[in-house]
């Protein structure tokens, strides 16, 4: 860096427009002038210790640290159209935040952001806790860890998504995403993962009624369910649940064992069903 800002308020439209090389220290986003854009087509520069009170504060950012700051809901759409960026230790609160943005790596932030996330690639979110709906909605590549995550409608139409060690309270998750694994967590929501396509869960609970329905290449893996209800419809599974299901309805193909199944539903079914339900007494299964 060969510019220091430090101590000073910025109000006005795009005040620190395409500014490079810089660090930008105990700043202040806001004033009567409302100005947006602030730090619009800014390249190689850290944000530390800043707090924002305006709208699409960074757009078009290349080669960014923001750390240590804040974005009240004044700050909508906040980070938009980014690259090559990390966030760290920061609390962001700003409608639609990060959009069609590449390469960005998160880490210890909290963040309540409706629609967070959209058409995205290449993100790596750690250690935070967000509050979002469709949250990561058509974003790509993406590697998560130890995120509490609150919300609805998650991580739809999605390809190429690694969770771990995670909490999910969500509602119809991964629908119609592609190449999901999630290890280690606990997913709770209902109508999870219909219309999904290799979408495995490893070590995980899950929890809610009617999942994963119209799903190809599901497998579930030393997994435990809970309040889980019409289970598996119309999907090729292979799954492998310790302890109870509620019931089981019309698996279209493979294998689904667990140590009980209140109910196996077996009728008005739309197309061919072949699935098997065994009881693991019953089937000696390791």
């Amino acid at each position: 860096m060969t510019e220091l800002i430090s101590n000073q308020t910025f109000d006005e439209e795009r005040a620190l427009y395409n500014i490079k090389d810089t660090e930008v220290t105990d700043c202040t986003f806001a004033g009567d002038a409302d100005g947006e854009s602030v730090l619009k087509e800014c390249r190689n520069y850290k944000v530390k210790d800043c707090s924002f009170s305006l709208r699409y504060p960074m757009w078009h950012a290349d080669g960014f640290l923001l750390c240590d700051s804040s974005m009240d809901d004044k700050t909508r759409a906040p980070l938009w159209y980014c690259k090559n960026g990390k966030i760290d230790n920061c609390k962001i609160n700003g409608i639609k935040c990060l959009r069609e943005s590449t390469d960005v790596k998160m880490n210890n932030c909290l963040i309540h952001s409706d629609e967070f996330g959209w058409k995205c690639n290449n993100l790596t979110i750690n250690d935070s806790e967000i509050a979002s709906v469709y949250f990561l909605f058509e974003t790509d590549n993406v590697e998560i860890n130890n995120l509490k995550m609150t919300g609805k409608y998650s991580f739809q139409y999605m390809d190429n998504l690694h969770i771990q060690n995670s909490v999910l309270d969500t509602k119809d998750a991964f629908w119609h995403s592609k190449n999901i694994l999630v290890e280690d967590s606990t997913v709770k929501g209902e109508y999870l993962g219909w219309f999904s396509e290799n979408l495995t869960l490893v070590n995980c609970k899950i929890i809610g009624t009617q999942p994963f329905c119209y799903c190809k290449n599901l497998k579930l893996i030393n997994c435990t369910m809970e309040n889980t209800d019409l289970a598996f419809e119309y999907s090729e599974v292979e799954a492998d649940v310790k302890g109870h299901i509620n019931s089981v309805k019309n698996p279209k193909s493979g294998v689904i064992v667990a140590d009980s199944v209140g109910e196996i539903i077996e009728e008005d079914t739309i197309m061919p069903c072949c699935g098997i339900v065994q009881i693991r007494e019953q089937c000696n299964c390791a």
